[in-house]
């Protein structure tokens, strides 16, 4: 067992603090972070963070996956002593969360992605970049310094691109890919439409394209000169629909780490990934983002898992708020969760800090809810600590 501290000291901290006078200066409830960010944010920003696709169908049907099921504790266990660390994708990390790949960060504060990556690093969580950031890869990295980190890809159509930003990455200590495969074109997004706001085109989350010299190159001026122009071929090679399952080798053969595909869903897509010798699956809707409608992630979990089996890992990211969840997940059989706008509204409220309180408010309360479920490592769940609701 870990000598250190236990993720849950952060709670004593807190009361500790009350006895000073001083209370938290972010929400601990972290499905109140929604509104209190709500607040502060401007309201296109806080849309494009909040908002899904269509109705909303697919985010609401993230929430009520989570509460189909429900935890059965076990008593007279010795859960003095715990240990939540783990080994994902060959990346050591002190609990199996992550920060997910969000995008465009600097709509929620200034600092974006380089108050995550400072954030996170301290906590020895590992990010996981979006390539659509407001800062370059290597700015996140140096922000970031020994922290683990992944790279997300959006697939461009430019082969030249990928490589490229596939090369960066690596050479950046990126040390494992996520290819993002549900957003190959942007779906209908009723609170971005509302506002006639897509961040992207006004230059904003563009930074790992605009600094890119194969992107640069196919360019008559380089961004600085002309953004407009910068922008549309942004639009044009930002994902390509034409991708199959035959593209897989081209990652193989220019990513040496381990790859996982974000946004499988189906057990035979599952299946198909580990044939092409794919390392992992992030089971994922992008958290609603893109299919209204969709199946919640936390529902097609058990049959990707089972699909899979020991041959390749599995993550699950979409709607994971609370250590309660992350119990849920792990049990239904995720390897890790990957945890998004909580920590993004947290950057809102407070930046570096904002996002930090968030991570340890989750940290605790996973470590919490895992001892007074009777469990002291992440290895006992099993589907047997649930019940359906």
């Amino acid at each position: 067992m870990s000598a250190e501290p236990p993720l849950s000291a952060y709670q004593f901290e807190i009361y500790l603090d009350g006895l000073a006078g001083r209370r938290p200066a972010f929400p601990t409830d972290l499905t109140m972070l929604e509104e209190a960010a709500r607040a502060r944010m401007e309201p296109e920003a806080f849309g494009y963070v909040s908002g899904g696709a269509g109705s909303g169908a697919t985010v609401r049907a993230n929430r009520e996956a989570f509460d189909r099921w429900r935890i059965v504790p076990r008593m007279l266990r010795d859960v003095s002593k715990r240990d939540l660390g783990t080994t994902v994708l060959g990346t050591a990390m002190p609990a199996p969360v992550m920060t997910a790949p969000v995008g465009v960060l600097s709509i929620a504060h200034p600092e974006g992605e380089l108050a995550v990556a400072r954030a996170a690093a301290s906590l020895g969580v590992p990010i996981v970049l979006s390539t659509a950031a407001s800062y370059t890869m290597e700015e996140v990295a140096e922000a970031g310094g020994d922290g683990p980190r992944w790279y997300q890809l959006y697939w461009p159509k430019d082969r030249d691109l990928a490589i490229s930003l596939l090369s960066r990455a690596e050479a950046a200590g990126y040390s494992a890919l996520v290819v993002t495969l549900d957003t190959w074109m942007l779906a209908w997004r009723p609170r971005d439409l509302d506002h006639a706001y897509l961040p992207f085109l006004r230059g904003v989350g563009v930074a790992n394209y605009f600094s890119d010299p194969a992107f640069r190159a196919g360019l008559a001026r380089p961004p600085e000169e002309d953004v407009q122009a910068a922008v549309l071929r942004w639009a044009d090679q930002f994902a390509d629909p034409r991708k199959t399952w035959a593209d897989l080798a081209f990652l193989r053969e220019h990513w040496r780490g381990p790859i996982a595909l974000k946004g499988i869903l189906h057990p035979d897509d599952a299946r198909r990934a580990v044939d092409a010798g794919m390392d992992g699956i992030v089971v994922s809707n992008h958290g609603g983002r893109q299919v209204d409608g969709s199946v919640g992630a936390l529902d097609a979990l058990p049959g990707v898992v089972a699909a899979v089996g020991d041959r390749a890992e599995v993550l699950l990211d979409s709607g994971v708020r609370t250590g309660a969840d992350v119990v849920k997940a792990l049990a239904l059989g995720a390897r890790a969760v990957l945890v998004g706008r909580p920590y993004a509204y947290g950057l809102a409220l407070g930046g570096e800090d904002g996002v930090r309180h968030v991570l340890r408010c989750l940290l605790a309360e996973l470590d919490l809810t895992l001892a007074l479920s009777g469990q002291t490592t992440i290895a006992e769940l099993n589907p047997g600590l649930l019940a359906p609701a």
